[in-house]
C-alpha cells in the first residue's frame, strides 16, 4: 500500500474512514516517504475535553493524567470519546520524508495547526512531569504529520507556552475577521458579540472584531471576576454577565450591552449554549460556534423551533494565514497578551 497526503494508510480501524473518525491510528515511528515525526515537548488539550475529563474525573489530576495516557494508548491518537476533540501539540521535527511538502527541517521548533484527533502520537514518558491540573501537558514521544498536515513554525519573540495557547484557538480570529469584513464590504457595520470574550479563543475574536471593522463589540461572561478581567483588558465596548446555557437571560443581557447582535461567536467549552446564541442574535444575522462542547443539531432544531433567520458557521480551525493573523493580533493588542498571560501564569 501506498501513503495517503490524508493518512488513510494510518487508520488501523474501522476501514475506509479518515484518521479523525478512526478508532485506532498507526503511530509506529517509521515514516512514509511523505510524512514527518515530531518529537512532542507539550500538548495543549482542547479546552471542551479538559473540562469533560476534570468534571468526569472530580478535579483528580492523577486521575485526569491516566485517562489521557490510556486513550493515547487504546487509539495511537489524543481524541477525547465524549467530546471528540482533542488539541494540539509542540515539539521539534526530528526527522522529515524526501517527499514531506511541509517545507519543515529536523530541528525546526513547531506547532501543528492539525487536531490531536488525526495526529497518530505515541507516549513514552507516562507524562510524568504534568500534574493534570491544566489543558497544557508537558510530554515525551512523537507524532506523526502527513503530507496535507498544517504546521507553523514558533517565532522567537514568545515563549513556546504562549504561542502554543494562541496556535491552539487562532482559528476563531481569522474567521471572525471574515464574517466582519463580509458585512462591511457590504455597508454595514455590524454588533459582535462573543460569548465567552475573556477565554482565549475569545478574546483573541474580540480583537478581531474591533480590527475588522465592527460598529460595536460585546464580550459575555459568566462571572464577576472575568467581567473584571475583561473590562481591564480594553477588548469589548460592553461587557455582559450572563449564563450563556440561559438562552433569555443571555439575550437580556446581550440587548442591554447594545445587542441584538448582528453576529455571535462562541467561543465556550460547555453543552448547552445554542439557543442562547441563536436568541441573542439579530434577525437575518450570523453565529458563529467555536465550541467542541456545541450540539449542532440542537443549534439547528433550537434556531428551527424560534423561528430565527439566522446563518449558522461551524469554526473548522483553518482559514488561511490564521496563525500568523493571532500571532499579529496578540502581539498588537495589549490586553489580549495580559490575558493569555494571566491564564498561563494560573497554570
Amino acid at each position: 500500500m501506498s501513503s495517503s497526503p490524508v493518512g488513510l494508510h494510518r487508520v488501523l480501524a474501522p476501514a475506509g474512514v479518515l484518521p479523525q473518525a478512526a478508532e485506532r491510528l498507526d503511530a509506529r515511528p517509521e515514516l512514509w516517504p511523505d510524512e514527518v515525526r515530531i518529537t512532542v515537548e507539550r500538548l495543549n488539550l482542547d479546552a471542551a475535553s479538559y473540562r469533560q475529563l476534570a468534571d468526569t474525573h472530580g478535579g483528580d489530576g492523577a486521575a485526569i493524567r491516566r485517562a489521557v495516557l490510556d486513550i493515547v494508548a487504546t487509539r495511537g491518537k489524543m481524541q477525547n470519546p465524549v467530546t471528540g476533540s482533542g488539541g494540539m501539540l509542540v515539539g521539534v521535527v526530528d526527522e522529515v520524508g524526501p517527499g514531506s511538502p511541509l517545507g519543515v527541517r529536523p530541528g525546526d521548533r513547531v506547532a501543528t495547526l492539525v487536531s490531536l484527533t488525526l495526529t497518530p502520537l505515541r507516549i513514552t514518558d507516562e507524562l510524568k512531569d504534568w500534574d493534570g491540573k491544566s489543558e497544557q501537558v508537558p510530554a515525551r514521544g512523537h507524532a506523526i504529520l502527513f503530507a496535507r498536515s498544517i504546521v507553523a513554525k514558533l517565532p522567537d519573540d514568545l515563549k513556546p507556552e504562549l504561542s502554543l495557547a494562541v496556535m491552539d484557538v487562532c482559528g476563531a480570529p481569522a474567521l471572525t475577521a471574515r464574517v466582519v469584513r463580509s458585512y462591511v464590504d457590504k455597508g454595514t457595520k455590524p454588533v459582535v458579540s462573543v460569548i465567552g470574550g475573556a477565554g482565549k479563543s475569545g478574546s483573541l475574536s474580540l480583537a478581531a472584531a474591533r480590527a475588522a471593522g465592527a460598529a460595536r463589540t460585546i464580550g459575555v461572561v459568566p462571572v464577576e471576576s472575568e467581567r473584571e478581567r475583561l473590562t481591564a483588558a480594553g477588548l469589548a465596548d460592553a461587557v455582559a454577565l450572563a449564563d450563556a446555557r440561559d438562552p433569555v437571560a443571555l439575550a437580556e443581557a446581550v440587548q442591554a450591552a447594545g445587542g441584538p447582535a448582528d453576529i455571535t461567536v462562541v467561543c465556550v467549552d460547555v453543552p448547552g449554549c445554542e439557543h442562547g446564541a441563536v436568541l441573542s442574535t439579530a434577525a437575518g444575522g450570523t453565529v458563529i460556534f467555536f465550541s467542541m462542547a456545541t450540539s449542532f443539531s440542537a443549534a439547528a432544531l433550537g434556531a428551527e423551533g424560534l423561528a430565527a433567520d439566522v446563518t449558522m458557521l461551524v469554526g473548522n480551525g483553518y482559514v488561511p494565514g490564521h496563525a500568523e493573523y493571532a500571532m499579529e493580533l496578540l502581539r498588537a493588542e495589549p490586553g489580549v497578551r495580559g490575558l493569555f498571560e494571566g491564564r498561563l501564569a494560573e497554570d
